[in-house]
């Protein structure tokens, strides 16, 4: 009877995200090369989306490079983020939206329970929503799937969490 179980989830800290963008705005109102170049940031927390607007592809570039960088220093991780192309918008500025991961989607999921089963190690792992429990008796069996999946690339961001043992 399986004893021990974590789960696998893939979160982004909104409040840290929402504290880059303010200090990217911050900056992007600071600084000469650009002061005058229309650039915007929005957030919105719902959708989880970030959209970034400039007036050329190079000043969006700067932008991005800006925000990346006060979302690296609040811990957010870059593999969280999914881009998506620049597209030209209105007033001959352009513009590009980027996704927050939020939760494992189900073909990565999948992935990882592969993973696990392929390990051959005595533990159950469910896709539980957008998580992955990962149960098993023996707690250093869990510790060395929790290793073997950090040391699989799945191109998302993964945290352990809820760890329990009996």
């Amino acid at each position: 009877m399986p004893d021990n179980t974590f789960d696998v989830v893939s979160k982004v800290e909104l409040p840290e995200v929402s504290n880059a963008v303010q200090q990217t705005i911050k900056e992007l109102q600071q600084r000469y090369d650009l002061k005058d170049s229309k650039s915007s940031i929005e957030l919105n927390e719902k959708d989880h989306k970030l959209t970034l607007q400039s007036q050329d592809e190079f000043k969006l570039r700067a932008v991005l490079d800006i925000l990346q960088q006060k979302l690296v220093k609040r811990h957010v991780p870059l593999k969280a983020l999914t881009y998506g192309v620049i597209t030209p918008a209105a007033g001959s500025s352009v513009r590009q939206e980027i996704s927050l991961q939020q939760g494992i989607p189900i073909e990565k999921a999948r992935e990882i329970v592969k993973v696990i089963k392929d390990s051959k190690k005595k533990v159950q792992a469910s896709i539980q929503g957008d998580l992955v429990r990962v149960s098993g008796k023996d707690r250093d069996t869990l510790q060395e799937i929790i290793v073997l999946l950090k040391a699989t690339d799945f191109g998302i961001d993964m945290q352990f969490t809820n760890y329990r043992s009996n």
